[in-house]
């Protein structure tokens, strides 16, 4: 706007030198026009370019045509610890002394129903160790759970929070979605 406004301003002045100046030749003006563009990433940019990592928000497009399924898949928020009421302390073979959770939605776009679960969402570390679901379900879990169990039929989204026992000290460096015979999508968990 400003750089609009610039070029109005100069072509006035331009044109009211012309109309001031005694000489009956016409006057030519040469106006140069510098335009600033300033980029933003979306929400849908990569948190690390050269791994493929996205930034927590992005919304990713899954295609399988010979499925014939388009779908979305995106992981919103992650807290640790989960600020909401606490269900039971983790159990000790679960791996982890507090809640975590991640909100997470998938769209069936078109095509086939798209059946979806918590089981393709994990937790991984930088040390290369990785945290499953516990499949635990209902109860004293977060809400909205993320189901367990769903059939999306096209147009349809199913969104909701998964909770994983995590080690209270110790912060995942990433969310992956790795459905079943899929490719792995990866957020990149913020710093606390």
């Amino acid at each position: 706007m400003r750089t609009r406004t610039a070029i109005a301003v100069a072509l006035l002045l331009g044109t009211a030198s012309t109309a001031c100046a005694s000489s009956s030749e016409p006057e030519t003006i040469r106006v140069t026009v510098t335009q600033t563009v300033t980029a933003t990433p979306s929400a849908e940019a990569d948190a690390d370019a050269s791994s493929g990592v996205l930034k927590m928000g992005a919304e990713k497009d899954v295609i399988d045509a010979e499925s014939n399924l388009h779908a979305t898949v995106q992981a919103l928020e992650y807290q640790q610890p989960y600020k909401g009421p606490q269900p039971q302390p983790p159990e000790d073979f679960q791996g982890g002394d507090t809640w975590a959770t991640a909100e997470v939605k998938v769209c069936n776009k078109k095509g086939d129903n798209l059946s979806v679960s918590q089981f393709p969402w994990s937790l991984a570390y930088k040390d290369g160790t990785s945290i499953e679901v516990t499949g635990s379900s209902g109860g004293d879990m977060p809400k909205p759970e993320y189901p367990m169990d769903k059939t999306l039929t096209p147009g349809r989204c199913a969104r909701g929070l998964i909770a994983f026992p995590v080690p209270g000290g110790k912060r995942p460096e990433r969310l992956v979605y790795e459905p079943e015979g899929g490719e792995p999508t990866e957020w990149a968990i913020p710093k606390a």
